[in-house]
């Protein structure tokens, strides 16, 4: 336009034409990326509503599982989790995005931040990526796999509603693949969304992903938590109980009793209790436990007539105690036609340890009653203790006399079990333990007995340690020795480090018990 045969006037004419119009363009330019500034200042207040909204949660959560550890524990305990993962993949982008700004005079002045150069520079070397564009990768993978892990974890899946759709959502927007452009090619990840972008362009982008991160996290506690409850909820969690005015009736009167619904799962457990038998404080431990959601008691039925349980239930609720009356009754009869013979704790007997017995004949004083039978031992009253040797059951007789001198006898089988087989445990966890390498560097190795009602002090004296590709290492103790942690700091991060051949024992017991269970420790650093 400026060249040919155009007459000076026409020339400048023509240039300041062009002029103009590369005014405009710049202008446009600049327009769009205040348009990206205000829409990543957007973004970044909702990212902090999130925060905010995401860390109530947290700690009403573990308000929830203080108050009801039970029903809530392992929820809470997922939630660190999800927490942790979050907080990693976010705290990474904010980095990012300050190192950005670092040098930048106003970091609101968005349309100085026109030029790709920093994340061009940080990511990008030729066609190849720098560390800092792989670790970016790196960490987008590594949160889409956490976050798909903990989706599929069994106890999980069963509390969310609609976890596919997570998964889907969270493989679509957290995958690294190669990306499809409009003209068909493909294009690697990082290079279509940060490679030749102003910068201001790259910052909405982290700041968008920072939301779904947010927001991902936000989604699945919600679900988490609604599926905990509606599982406390269901009518599985009951059981009928029968309500009346008094315990016992004569024959022609008319029942007039009530059927009810009592809850009866074992999250629902009070913390404390204060109780009375006729006007006499009961112990805990002692006169009653807290059981699978019931207060059981263990208290002698006394002389025949009517009893009263009276005082209050103390449970946790938003911090606060809350109590529930209690006011029961229950009738002692005179002449039964049997005795009663009942395991404390359980309906079988473990060999090799002391299994506390019940063994009374109602309307027959304690000491007018005996008991026998192989390994029996009385305690005092009608506690005795059962410390079977040998055989698959044990037969327990009790007789007795009634005040009219009728005799009273009954037998009773009992299966005799042995003690089931310790597993191995790390930090009082079991299986597959995800933790770090320097915890397990200090961290001691145990053995547990799952769901075993004795509380039984077992002792671990040492164990095999191994690392995939390198030789079994025999420890002796209950800590990694120097051998171990050097072939511990040869493992790679996310491989699975085995402990094996646990020699466990009773403390102060010749019982020997069955092979212990292995812990498989899963490195994530």
């Amino acid at each position: 336009m400026a060249g040919g045969k155009l007459s000076p006037r026409q020339k400048m004419i023509n240039l300041m034409y062009l002029v103009f119009i590369a005014m405009l363009a710049l202008n446009m330019s600049k327009e769009v990326l205040s348009a990206f500034g205000l829409l990543n200042e957007k973004i970044k207040t909702s990212n902090v509503d999130a925060s905010q909204r995401n860390q109530a949660f947290m700690d009403g959560l573990k308000q929830k599982a203080s108050d009801e550890p039970a029903q809530y524990a392992a929820v809470e305990a997922k939630a660190q989790e999800i927490s942790a993962i979050t907080s990693e993949l976010d705290s990474y982008l904010e980095s990012l995005k300050a190192g950005a700004v670092e040098k930048i005079e106003d970091p609101q002045d968005y349309e100085v931040m026109d030029k790709p150069d920093y994340f061009n520079n940080l990511f990008f070397t030729g066609e190849n990526l720098k560390p800092e564009g792989q670790e970016f990768i790196d960490k987008m993978n590594a949160y889409r796999t956490s976050m798909i892990e903990i989706l599929n974890d069994t106890a999980v899946a069963n509390k969310v509603a609609g976890v596919e759709d997570l998964k889907e959502n969270i493989n679509e927007n957290f995958g690294t693949g190669e990306v499809e452009k409009r003209d068909g090619t493909k294009q690697d990840w990082l290079n279509y969304h940060y490679e030749g972008f102003p910068l201001i362009a790259s910052l909405t982008k982290m700041t968008s992903i920072q939301n779904d991160v947010k927001t991902n996290q936000s989604e699945i506690l919600q679900k988490m938590l609604s599926g905990q409850q509606a599982a406390a909820l269901s009518f599985s969690n009951y059981s009928t109980l029968m309500e009346a005015p008094k315990s016992a009736y004569y024959s022609g009167e008319t029942f007039d009793g009530s059927v009810v619904l009592g809850r009866t799962d074992e999250s629902t457990v009070p913390k404390r209790a204060e109780l009375t038998l006729d006007g006499r404080k009961l112990e805990k431990g002692k006169d009653y436990t807290f059981e699978g959601g019931k207060v059981k008691m263990s208290v002698g039925a006394g002389s025949p007539g009517d009893h009263k349980i009276e005082g209050f239930l103390y449970f946790g609720e938003g911090g606060e105690e809350v109590e529930v009356p209690v006011n029961s009754s229950f009738a002692t009869i005179s002449k039964p036609n049997a005795a009663v013979i009942s395991a404390d704790k359980m309906n079988v007997v473990y060999r090799g340890v002391d299994n506390p017995m019940t063994i009374s004949i109602p309307g027959i004083p304690d000491n007018k009653v005996s008991a026998s039978a192989s390994g029996l031992s009385k305690v005092s009253g009608s506690k005795y203790v059962m410390r079977p040797t040998s055989g698959r059951s044990v037969n327990i007789s009790a007789s007795g006399t009634l005040p009219d001198g009728q005799k009273v006898n009954t037998t009773s089988e009992f299966r005799i079990k042995d003690i089931p087989a310790p597993v191995g445990s790390i930090r009082g966890e079991t299986g597959i333990v995800r933790m770090q390498r320097q915890g397990l560097e200090i961290s001691s190795i145990g053995a547990v007995l799952e769901d075993f009602d004795f509380d039984l002090n077992l002792q671990v004296t040492g164990f095999s340690f191994k690392v995939s590709g390198q030789p079994t290492i025999r420890v002796n103790g209950t800590s990694l020795n120097g051998q171990a942690k050097a072939a511990l700091r040869r493992a790679g991060r996310g491989e699975a480090v085995q402990i094996f051949d646990i020699n466990t024992n009773i403390s102060g017991s010749g019982v020997k018990l069955k092979k212990t269970a292995p812990v498989i420790i899963e490195l994530t650093n």
